[in-house]
C-alpha cells in the first residue's frame, strides 16, 4: 500500500483551522477579542511569510487549553467544528480522499496545527493517521506546553519518519499534497509532491522543479 500523505489547512480545507479556532474564541468572549485577533493575525503572516517563531505561536495558540476544562474545551470544540470546519471541507477534496482509499492506499494527515482541534478534523474526513503538534496533557488538563516535536516544517520530516518506523511504512510510491512553501522540507522527500492551491513561494519552487501543481477549490 503506497503511503498519501494530506496537509490539512488550505488543502484539504479551503480556509485554515487554528487561525479560525482564534476567531471562534473571539466571537464568543472565551479570550479578550481584540489582543487575540491582533496576535492571531499577526502570526498567521508570519506562517505565510516563513518567518513563524513556532515556539513563541504554540505558547500563544495552548493558553486557552492551559486555562480551561478539558469538557468546556471540548463544548467549545464541538460547536467550532459545526460552524467553523463543516463549511469549508472542500467537496473536491473528499473526491481525492475517496480516490486514494479506493486505490487501497494508506492516508495520513500531517499537519502543524493542534492534534486537540485536528484529531476531530481527521475522523470527519475518514483518515485514521494523523501527524499533529501536541500539546503536553498531564493529569486531565492540558498544561500550556508542547509535547514531542512541533509537526512544522523540518519537524514534519522528523515526525514522518518516527511515524514510518512505528507502522512498519516506506515512502516508496509516496504522494504528499501541501499549499504551503513552509512543507517543501516534506514535499522533498516523496516520490511524488502535489502543491495544491499553493502559496506564490510554493507555486514558483514547483514550477521549477516540475512538481504538479492540483486545485481543489
Amino acid at each position: 500500500m503506497a503511503l498519501a500523505i494530506f496537509d490539512l489547512d488550505n488543502t484539504l480545507l479551503g480556509g485554515d483551522s487554528d487561525f479560525l479556532w482564534g476567531r471562534y474564541l473571539c466571537e464568543n468572549g472565551i479570550v479578550d477579542a481584540e489582543a487575540y485577533r491582533r496576535a492571531n493575525e499577526h502570526y498567521y503572516e508570519q506562517y505565510q511569510h516563513g518567518s513563524l517563531d513556532i515556539a513563541e505561536f504554540l505558547a500563544f495558540v495552548f493558553k486557552p487549553l492551559a486555562t480551561h476544562s478539558i469538557e468546556q474545551l471540548e463544548t467549545w470544540r464541538a460547536a467550532y467544528l459545526e460552524q467553523k470546519i463543516k463549511p469549508i471541507i472542500l467537496p473536491a477534496a473528499e473526491s481525492l480522499i475517496e480516490k486514494h482509499q479506493a486505490q487501497g492506499d494508506t492516508l495520513l494527515i500531517i499537519t502543524a496545527t493542534n492534534s486537540f482541534l485536528t484529531a476531530p478534523i481527521a475522523a470527519m474526513l475518514g483518515i485514521e493517521h494523523l501527524i499533529a503538534t501536541d500539546p503536553e496533557f498531564k493529569e486531565g488538563r492540558y498544561t500550556g506546553r508542547v509535547a514531542g516535536t512541533p509537526s512544522f516544517q523540518q519537524g514534519k520530516v522528523e515526525r514522518l519518519k518516527v511515524w514510518l518506523a512505528q507502522h512498519k511504512h516506506s515512502l516508496e510510491g509516496s504522494i504528499f499534497y501541501s499549499d504551503s512553501h513552509n512543507d517543501i522540507p516534506l514535499l522533498e522527500i516523496v516520490d511524488t509532491a502535489v502543491a495544491v492551491d499553493p502559496d506564490p513561494k510554493l507555486q514558483a519552487v514547483a514550477e521549477q522543479r516540475g512538481w504538479k501543481v492540483l486545485s481543489l477549490r
